[in-house]
C-alpha cells in the first residue's frame, strides 16, 4: 500500500531492481512509492550494489524492536538534588557529569560551526547524549537552563529540518521531542535532494548561456559536480551503476543514425520502460559518456554527436566533412 511500510516482497522486487541496473525513480515508479522511501532504503541497507532483500527486511525488524520507544514516564526525582532523572546520561551509569557536560557542550560547538543556531545544536547535543533519545519541553528546559520560549523556537528549528520529531504519550499526557537512529541518514539524503537541485539549475544555465563559451563552461562544471556530489550521497551511482545508458548510447554509436525507443528496445531486447530509464540516465548524466552525448533530432528520436565543449568551434570546422 503507497504511504505505508515495505513489505518483504517490495524489497525483492527493490534488490531485483537494482540488479537489472533501474534507477531509484524507476523503482519507485513500479512500486507505486516515493523516490526518497526506495532511496533511503537502500542506503540503509548496504548501497545499490550491497543491497540484500532478505537482510534488508531482517534488518528493519531488528531496528524497530529497538527503537520502538516505551511509554513516557512520569519522571522520577532524586530527593537529594530534585533533578529529573528519567533519560538523564548524567545520573546513570556512573557517569561523571562533568565530562558528560564537556561532551554535550563539545559536540553542540561542533555544530554551531556547520551552521545550526547556538540554541539549536545544545538541545540536539541533549537529545543525542540522552539513553531515551527523547525528552520533553520541561526537560529540555531544565538541563538547559533557558526559557520554555528558548527551547519551542529551537525545537521548531530542528523540526523542519528533520532532525526530530514530536510524540505523545498517553502517561501525563506529555510531548516528548525524539531523535531516531536514522537522523543523520534522514539529513545526508536532505542534503543529496539539495545538490540535485544545484545540478538541475546549473543545467537551466548552461542550456541558456551555451556550454561553448565560458560562463556556459563554468555552469556546466557546476553541473557535472553537484550531480557527482549529488549521486555519491545518495547512494552511490558510479559508471557502472549506469551499464544500460552506456549500452545504449554505444547502439546509437553502432548503429550511425538515430533510433526511436521502440527501434532501440527491439534491437537490444529490452523493454520499452528499461529503454526509457536508460536514456534519461543518458540526458541526465551526461559526464558518463564523455566524448560522447545524446541527442534528440526528432521528439522521439535518439543519436550522438560530440560532447559540447570537448571540440573548440575551429576544430569542428576543420573536422566538418565538405
Amino acid at each position: 500500500m503507497p504511504g505505508g511500510r515495505l513489505t518483504h516482497e517490495d524489497r525483492r522486487r527493490i534488490a531485483t531492481g537494482l540488479t537489472d541496473g533501474l534507477g531509484y525513480a524507476e523503482i519507485a515508479r513500479r512500486l507505486d512509492r516515493p523516490t526518497s522511501t526506495v532511496s533511503r532504503e537502500v542506503a540503509r541497507n548496504g548501497g545499490p550494489r550491497g543491497y540484500r532483500a532478505e537482510h534488508a527486511h531482517h534488518a528493519t525488524a531488528r531496528r524497530a524492536r529497538r527503537t520502538t520507544p516505551a511509554p513516557y514516564e512520569t519522571p522520577s526525582t532524586d530527593r537529594t538534588t530534585g533533578s529529573d532523572r528519567r533519560g538523564d546520561p548524567e545520573a546513570t551509569h556512573g557517569r561523571d557529569p562533568e565530562a558528560v557536560r564537556a561532551f554535550v557542550d563539545q559536540f553542540a560547538e561542533l555544530m554551531v560551526h556547520t551552521g545550526l543556531p547556538r540554541m539549536a545544536a545544545r538541545v540536539l547535543a541533549s537529545l543525542v547524549t540522552a539513553d531515551s533519545g527523547a525528552l520533553t519541553a520541561a526537560d529540555l528546559t531544565r538541563r538547559l537552563r533557558v526559557s520554555p520560549a528558548s527551547v519551542s523556537k529551537a525545537v521548531a528549528y530542528l523540526e523542519r529540518l528533520e532532525l526530530l520529531r514530536r510524540e505523545r504519550h498517553a502517561v501525563g499526557r506529555r510531548e516528548a521531542y525524539v531523535i531516531d537512529d536514522d537522523v543523520w541518514l534522514r539529513t545526508w539524503l536532505t542534503s543529496a535532494r539539495t545538490h540535485a537541485m544545484m545540478a538541475d539549475t546549473a543545467q537551466a544555465g548552461v542550456d541558456v548561456l551555451d556550454p561553448g563559451t565560458p560562463a556556459g563552461a563554468r555552469l556546466d562544471h557546476m553541473r557535472q559536480f553537484f550531480t557527482s556530489l549529488s549521486d555519491d550521497m545518495a547512494g552511490g551511482t558510479a559508471a557502472d551503476a549506469f551499464a544500460d545508458a552506456l549500452t545504449v548510447l554505444a547502439a546509437l554509436v553502432h548503429a550511425e543514425v538515430p533510433l526511436t525507443e521502440g527501434q532501440l528496445a527491439t534491437a537490444l531486447g529490452w523493454n520499452g520502460e528499461r529503454v526509457a530509464t536508460a536514456l534519461y540516465d543518458a540526458e541526465q548524466h551526461p559526464d558518463i559518456a564523455d566524448p560522447v552525448a545524446l541527442r534528440r533530432p526528432a521528439p522521439d528520436t535518439y543519436g550522438v554527436v560530440a560532447r559540447p565543449g570537448r571540440l573548440s568551434t575551429a576544430q569542428r570546422a576543420a573536422l566538418t566533412r565538405p
